[in-house]
């Protein structure tokens, strides 16, 4: 994997868990509505940010495992 690559695949990655810590930051000082989960579109954009990390995490390993 070119240095470039793996430069623009960590700044993904971590703009992606910037994206998930502001979240759930925001969630955390919502005032408290009620004891049940995060609603479901929450829940789907924090799910689609941990299988965008997931997937670049595992890009990188599969490139640098081949070299």
């Amino acid at each position: 994997m070119e240095l470039d690559d793996a430069s623009f695949a960590i700044g993904r990655i971590e703009r992606a868990i910037s994206r998930m810590e502001k979240a759930l930051t925001e969630r955390a000082t919502r005032p408290v509505q009620s004891a049940t989960a995060l609603p479901a579109a929450e829940q789907s954009a924090l799910k689609a940010e941990v299988a965008a990390v997931i997937g670049e995490l595992d890009r990188l390993i599969a490139e640098a495992k081949h070299g």
